[in-house]
C-alpha cells in the first residue's frame, strides 16, 4: 500500500512539474534594447496566443512538448519565428528586429546582399508589401510610382518597357527585337514583354535598376532592368489572404501558404485572381471592353540541407482572359493627299456618318469582337552553393508564352480592316551560372556565363480587309483604279503569316569591386555577347473575289501580296564598364561610370515595305545592332537619420537605334523596323525619401529627360505629312521619309515626378493593438510624342494623378479603403495612326477614377 502510494505520488509531482513548466515567460525587445509593447506571442501550430504588457513581458502556457515555435509579431517589425528547443526556469529574451529604415534597405542587384545606400547604380527599390499598398499588383500599375520607368501598351504584346525613354520600340510590337530593360523574376530572364502584364504572386522586393547593366545580369540589359524577388517558402506553417473589392465589379483575392513538407524541405504555393467590369463601352455589341480577367498560380519547393545548399524549385503559369483592349478614335486630321483620299471624303463616300470625336465618353463602334487571350509561365531551378566567402549559383528555367488576340484596327463601324490576329507561341530555354563573393579582404566580384535559346512562331497569323476597304486603297475614281469598284474584289481578302524566329543569345560576364585605396573603389566589368537567329517568314493571301483579270489581281496585289524569305544573321560584341566610388563614410557615395552596350541585331516580321515592282524589300529584313556609349555621375546621402537623399546625372549615346515606324502600305499593318542613325539621351533624377519612426514616411522623386535624334534622315512621314510631295529633278514626286534629326524621341516626357507620404499613429480595434493610417501618392508626367516621328498631332498631354488610402494595420490584418486617380484624370497612355495613313488616329485611354476596400489577414 505504501509502495502504491509513493508511486501515485511521484506521478502527481511529476505531472505537476510538467504543468509548471509548460508556461514560458519572457521578454520581447527591439534591437536598442528597448521593450516592444503590446506584441502578439503565437504557438505555431495552434490557436494559443497572447499578448505582451507595455513592458515587452509575456507569459503564455501549452501543454505541447519541445521543440515547437513561438512567432512574435508587432507593428513595425519583421515577425519572427523562435523554436523553442527546452523548457527552461528563467524568462526568454527576444529580440524582434524593425521593419528596414529606407536607408539600410538590402539589395541583391549586384547578385549579392548589400545596403542599397553602398551600391554605385541607379536603383530605386519597393518592398511587396508597398507595391500591395498602392494597388500596385503589377508593372503598369508600378509605372506610376517610379518616374524614370515608362510602360506602354495597347494589350499585353503591344508592350513597351523602358527606363529613361530607352529599351524597346515604341507602337506596335515587332517580335524580331530584344528588349532592353532585363526583366528577371526570382532570376529568370523573361524575354517576352507580355511577362509585364501579370499579376504579382507574393513577392518580396523589387528594385529597378537603371542604364546598362550588362556585367552583372545574363542577358544584354542597355537601359535598366528589372530584378524582382519573391518570398521563399518557410518550414514553419505561414499562410496569407487577401481580398479587394471595388467599381467596376472588381474582385481580387490572394493567397498563399507555406510549410514544412519533409525534414529541410518546405513548400510554398500562390494563388491570385483579378476580376473587373470593362472601362469602354461597345454600343454595336452592347459589350464592356479593357476588364480584367486573370489567374496565376505559383508553387515552389525550397530544400536547404546545410547552410552552404539551398535549391530552389518553381513553377508558374498566368491565364488572362480579358475582354479585349480596344483603342478609341481619338481624331482625325487632315494630310497631304488629294482631297479625294481624306478620311472624312472616304467616309462620306461609303455612305457613313463622321466618326463622332469623343474619347473619353469611353464608348466604341467596332464590328469585330476584342479578344487578347494569353497564357504564360514556366518552371526554373536555382541553387546556391557556397564557396569559400562566396557562393557559386545555378539558374536552369524555361518558360512560355502563348497569344491568341482578336482587334478590328480601323477602330470604327466600317468594315475596312476587319480582323487583325497575331497569333504567338513562344519557348525559351536559360542557363545562367555564376560566382558571386568576396575574393580578398579588398577584392570582391561576379562572374558568370549566360545562355538563352528562343523559338517564337506566328502561327497563321491574319489580316484581313473588309467590303468598305477598297475606297481606302483607291486613289481616284478613274483609269485602272475604278476597278476597285468591282463588287466583292475586296471582300474577306486577307494574308496568313506562318514565321519563325530561332535565336540563341550567349555571355560570359564579369565585375569586381576593388578597394585600392581606403575609402574609393574601382569597379571594372567586361561582357562578351554572341547572338544568332534565324527567320523563315512565309505570308500568303486568300479571299476576295476569285478571278483571273490581270487588271483586278494587280489591284489586289497592291492591297496585300504573298512574300516569303529566310534570314539567317549573327553578331557578337564585347562590352564593359569601369566605375569609380568613394565611399568616405556610411553616409555618403559619389560615384561615376562610363559604360559600353548593345542590343542585338534586329528582323522583321510584321511584313516588309514593297519596292516599284511589288516585290518585298529584302534590304530592310535585317536592322542592325545598336552600340550605347553611356556616362553616369551619382552621389548618394544619408544627410540624417532615417533620410537619404540620390542624385543622379547621365547622358547616353546610340549608334544605330533601333526604331519601329509605320508605313502608309496596308500590308505592313504591324510596321516595320529600321535604324536612326544616332541618338542621344541625357538627364537628372533626384530622388529622396524620410521615414520619423513609425510616425511618417515621406518619399519624393523627379526626373528630367531630353531624348532626341541626333541624326535620323530616312524617318518616316508623321500622319499629317502622309502626301508629301518634293520636287525631284524638276517634276513633283510623293516621298516617303524624311529627315528628322534634331526632334525628339517617342514617349519621354521632359519632367516626370512621383511622391507619396503615409502618417499612422498607434491604436486598437477591437483587442487588436495596430495602427491607424492615411497614405497618398502622385504622379505626373509632362507632354510627350506618340509618334516615331515628330508629329503635330500624335502628342499625348501631360497628366497628373493622384491615389489615396485609408485604414487600420496590424501585425496579422489590414482593412484599408483605396481610391485611385482621385480626380478623374482623362488621359491618353498612347496615340497611333490607323493602318493606311488616311487621317485617323486613336489612343490607348487610361483608367478612370478607382476605388475600393482590401481586407488582408496573416497567420
Amino acid at each position: 500500500m505504501k509502495k502504491s502510494l509513493l508511486i501515485l505520488f511521484s506521478l502527481i509531482l511529476t505531472a505537476s512539474v510538467t504543468f509548471a513548466q509548460s508556461t514560458i515567460t519572457g521578454v520581447i525587445k527591439g534591437a536598442n534594447g528597448v521593450p516592444v509593447p503590446n506584441a502578439t506571442v503565437l504557438i505555431r501550430g495552434t490557436k494559443i496566443t497572447t499578448s505582451a504588457n507595455d513592458k515587452g513581458e509575456f507569459s503564455i502556457s501549452t501543454k505541447q512538448e519541445p521543440p515547437f515555435y513561438l512567432q512574435i509579431s508587432s507593428v513595425g517589425y519583421k515577425a519572427q519565428d523562435f523554436q523553442i528547443l527546452k523548457f527552461q526556469d528563467t524568462p526568454l529574451e527576444l529580440t524582434l528586429v524593425e521593419n528596414a529604415q529606407l536607408d539600410e534597405i538590402v539589395v541583391t542587384s549586384r547578385r549579392r546582399s548589400e545596403v542599397l545606400q553602398d551600391v554605385p547604380i541607379a536603383i530605386t527599390v519597393i518592398g511587396g508589401q508597398a507595391a500591395e499598398n498602392a494597388g500596385a499588383f503589377n508593372v503598369n500599375r508600378l509605372k506610376e510610382l517610379v518616374p524614370s520607368v515608362q510602360l506602354y501598351a495597347s494589350n499585353a504584346r503591344n508592350t513597351t518597357l523602358n527606363i529613361r525613354g530607352l529599351g524597346s520600340t515604341f507602337g506596335l510590337t515587332n517580335d524580331g527585337i530584344d528588349p532592353g530593360v532585363g526583366f528577371y523574376v526570382d532570376g529568370v530572364y523573361q524575354a517576352r514583354p507580355a511577362a509585364t502584364s501579370t499579376d504579382f504572386l507574393d513577392i518580396e522586393q523589387i528594385e529597378i535598376l537603371r542604364g546598362p547593366q550588362g556585367t552583372l545580369f545574363g542577358k544584354n540589359t542597355t537601359a535598366g532592368a528589372f530584378n524582382i524577388t519573391t518570398t521563399k517558402p518557410t518550414l514553419v506553417p505561414t499562410a496569407k489572404v487577401e481580398l479587394n473589392v471595388g467599381n467596376y465589379n472588381f474582385i481580387q483575392a490572394k493567397t498563399s501558404v507555406s510549410g514544412a513538407v519533409a525534414k529541410n524541405l518546405a513548400a510554398k504555393l500562390a494563388i491570385s485572381g483579378t476580376q473587373r467590369d470593362g472601362t469602354i463601352f461597345n454600343t454595336s455589341e452592347e459589350r464592356r471592353y479593357s476588364g480584367q480577367n486573370n489567374l496565376g498560380f505559383k508553387g515552389q519547393l525550397y530544400y536547404t540541407p546545410s547552410d552552404k545548399l539551398q535549391i530552389l524549385l518553381s513553377s508558374d503559369v498566368s491565364i488572362q482572359h480579358p475582354a479585349g483592349y480596344p483603342l478609341v478614335i481619338a481624331g482625325v486630321t487632315a494630310t497631304e493627299r488629294s482631297a479625294y483620299r481624306q478620311y472624312a471624303k472616304i467616309v462620306s463616300d461609303l455612305g457613313y456618318e463622321q466618326p463622332k470625336i469623343d474619347p473619353f465618353s469611353r464608348k466604341i463602334n467596332t464590328n469585330t469582337p476584342w479578344k487578347q487571350d494569353q497564357s504564360i509561365g514556366g518552371i526554373s531551378l536555382n541553387v546556391d552553393y557556397k564557396i569559400g566567402n562566396g557562393t557559386l549559383t545555378s539558374t536552369t528555367a524555361w518558360r512560355f508564352w502563348n497569344w491568341d488576340p482578336t482587334n478590328d484596327r480601323d477602330f470604327s463601324e466600317l468594315s475596312a480592316l476587319t480582323k487583325s490576329q497575331g497569333n504567338s507561341r513562344h519557348d525559351q530555354y536559360s542557363q545562367e551560372v555564376r560566382y558571386a563573393g568576396n575574393i580578398t579582404e579588398k577584392v570582391s566580384g561576379v562572374i558568370g556565363v549566360f545562355a538563352l535559346a528562343q523559338n517564337l512562331k506566328g502561327l497563321s497569323q491574319t489580316e484581313e480587309v473588309g467590303k468598305d476597304q477598297w475606297r481606302f486603297v483607291q486613289t481616284s475614281a478613274t483609269g485602272a483604279q475604278a476597278g476597285y469598284t468591282t463588287p466583292g474584289l475586296l471582300d474577306g481578302f486577307g494574308i496568313k503569316t506562318n514565321s519563325t524566329i530561332k535565336s540563341l543569345s550567349a555571355a560570359i560576364f564579369a565585375q569586381a569591386d576593388w578597394e585600392f585605396v581606403e575609402h574609393l573603389h574601382v569597379l571594372p566589368g567586361l561582357r562578351f555577347t554572341y547572338d544568332k537567329k534565324d527567320v523563315d517568314y512565309d505570308r500568303t493571301t486568300y479571299g476576295g473575289l476569285q478571278t483571273t483579270d490581270p487588271a483586278l489581281l494587280a489591284l489586289k496585289a497592291a492591297v496585300y501580296a504573298n512574300q516569303k524569305f529566310n534570314i539567317n544573321t549573327d553578331n557578337n560584341n564585347l562590352s564593359g564598364n569601369i566605375t569609380l566610388s568613394y565611399r568616405p563614410t556610411t553616409k555618403l557615395n559619389v560615384y561615376g561610370t562610363y559604360s559600353t552596350a548593345y542590343k542585338p541585331v534586329g528582323v522583321n516580321v510584321g511584313g516588309l515595305p514593297t519596292t516599284s515592282t511589288g516585290e518585298a524589300d529584302l534590304s530592310l529584313a535585317v536592322v542592325k545592332p545598336e552600340y550605347v556609349q553611356h556616362y553616369e555621375f551619382g552621389l548618394k546621402t544619408k544627410p540624417l537619420k532615417g533620410a537619404i537623399v540620390n542624385v543622379t546625372a547621365f547622358n547616353t549615346d546610340i549608334k544605330d537605334y533601333q526604331t519601329n515606324v509605320q508605313s502608309p502600305q496596308l500590308g505592313v499593318n504591324r510596321g516595320y523596323l529600321a535604324n536612326a542613325e544616332k541618338v542621344n539621351v541625357k538627364g537628372l533624377e533626384v530622388d529622396g525619401s524620410y521615414q520619423l519612426e513609425r510616425f511618417l514616411s515621406i518619399n519624393a522623386a523627379v526626373a528630367y529627360l531630353d531624348g532626341k535624334y541626333k541624326k535620323f534622315t530616312n524617318a518616316p512621314l508623321p500622319l499629317e505629312e502622309t502626301g508629301h510631295t518634293e520636287l525631284v529633278n524638276g517634276t513633283a514626286t510623293q516621298v516617303a521619309f524624311k529627315d528628322a534629326s534634331g526632334g525628339r524621341l517617342p514617349g519621354i516626357s521632359k519632367w516626370n515626378a512621383s511622391g507619396g507620404a503615409e502618417f499612422s499613429a498607434p491604436g486598437k480595434v477591437g483587442t487588436r493593438d495596430g495602427r491607424f493610417f492615411i497614405a497618398g501618392d502622385l504622379s505626373y508626367r509632362s507632354e510627350y510624342s506618340s509618334n516615331p516621328t515628330p508629329s503635330k498631332v500624335l502628342n499625348v498631354d501631360g497628366y497628373t494623378l493622384v491615389n489615396g488610402r485609408l485604414g487600420f494595420k496590424s501585425d496579422k490584418i489590414s482593412i484599408f479603403g483605396w481610391v485611385r486617380n482621385i480626380g478623374n484624370t482623362n488621359y491618353f497612355e498612347q496615340l497611333q495612326a490607323a493602318a493606311g495613313n488616311s487621317g485617323l488616329y486613336a489612343g490607348v485611354l487610361g483608367d478612370p477614377r478607382t476605388y475600393g476596400a482590401t481586407v488582408r489577414y496573416a497567420f
